[in-house]
């Protein structure tokens, strides 16, 4: 039986979610380029030890490793053929680290099946239709069901229409509710223009278990667009889950400047502003979701972390750079 973030919102008034997966399991010994969805199957310990750190951390709602899990995305490797299977294990791999959260502690933890964007454009602009669409998310929303997700949860998207598509297919496959999260990283605005005020206003009659921003650009445009959304929502629940800053080279390697603070903060400002779920995306961690969840429960005093002026609009370079980006984590 699965459980519906209402009830969550209900009992706690808030719910907090879960933090990275890709930088996790590239911490882990995942190689760039290689399909994450794999590492359900090969090195399900590796993704299941990573779901069990941020439900110990405090999350009650932890996302699958699927987000790359449509046809379309595994096509890319090879594994096209295998999206329900892939789907299936990443659910279930999650699954078994709630229900042992559940019985470890008597609190009620949520799976979210991850579905992120094909990477594709819809018809006239590309070359996907919108039936092809919805049948690439019917196929991955199948998957995530049988393996025993509470709700389907469309994420990091841009483009309003792949995102109803995406509904349709999922509800054509499963009755989880669907909950669904867009991208802003071009001054306040999704890559395909979308302020937080249209999404609200155009998700908002799709009777959504919950809908707002993850990833982006940085944390003040998702703040922002978080914030607008839930000023324009009618009554669905909103959703903030931004990077955990933006990436900076520390050496030869790239780090996000976000601290387990600077997400806190961010927190108790999105939550004081009446958004219901809130995570973390790019480059957190167990601690930044820990410090989120006590900050949140009343255990820790807000960090004195001012929220940063959104970015400046952003530049033809910098669009071409932001459609290159493939993966969430």
């Amino acid at each position: 039986m699965t459980v519906p973030i209402g009830a969550l919102l209900d009992a706690k008034g808030y719910v907090v979610a879960d933090g990275a997966m890709g930088t996790q399991l590239f911490a882990v010994g995942l190689s760039a380029g290689d399909p994450p969805e794999a590492w359900n199957v090969h090195h399900a310990d590796e993704v299941r030890a990573i779901h069990r750190a941020y439900l110990q951390a405090g999350a009650d709602l932890v996302v699958t490793n699927s987000f790359g899990g449509t046809s379309f995305r595994l096509a890319l490797h090879g594994l096209q053929d295998q999206v329900v299977t892939l789907n299936w294990a990443a659910a279930g791999v999650a699954r078994v680290e709630a229900d042992a959260e559940m019985v470890r502690t008597g609190r009620l933890v949520l799976v979210a099946g991850s579905m992120g964007p094909t990477g594709e454009l819809l018809e006239p602009l590309g070359n996907m239709s919108a039936a092809a669409c919805e049948a690439a998310f019917a196929e991955q929303a199948s998957g995530l069901a049988a393996g025993g997700a509470d709700l389907l949860w469309i994420e990091t998207m841009s483009d309003l229409d792949e995102v109803e598509a995406a509904v349709r297919g999922a509800r054509s496959a499963c009755d989880l509710p669907v909950a669904a999260t867009m991208s802003f990283d071009t001054a306040g605005r999704t890559m395909m223009g979308v302020t937080g005020a249209e999404l609200a206003e155009r998700l908002g009659g799709l009777g959504l278990a919950a809908m707002g921003a993850n990833c982006g650009n940085n944390i003040a445009d998702t703040e922002a667009a978080v914030i607008a959304a839930t000023a324009a929502s009618a009554g669905t629940p909103v959703i903030s889950k931004p990077n955990a800053g933006v990436p900076v080279w520390s050496g030869d390697s790239l780090v996000y400047d976000g601290t387990p603070e600077v997400l806190a903060a961010h927190a108790h400002r999105a939550r004081a502003a009446g958004v219901g779920v809130i995570g973390s995306c790019c480059g957190s961690t167990p601690a930044h979701t820990a410090k989120i969840a006590a900050v949140l429960r009343g255990d820790e005093p807000p960090p004195d972390v001012e929220s940063a002026a959104p970015a400046a609009p952003a530049t033809e370079d910098r669009l071409a750079r932001r459609r290159t980006r493939r993966r969430r984590g």
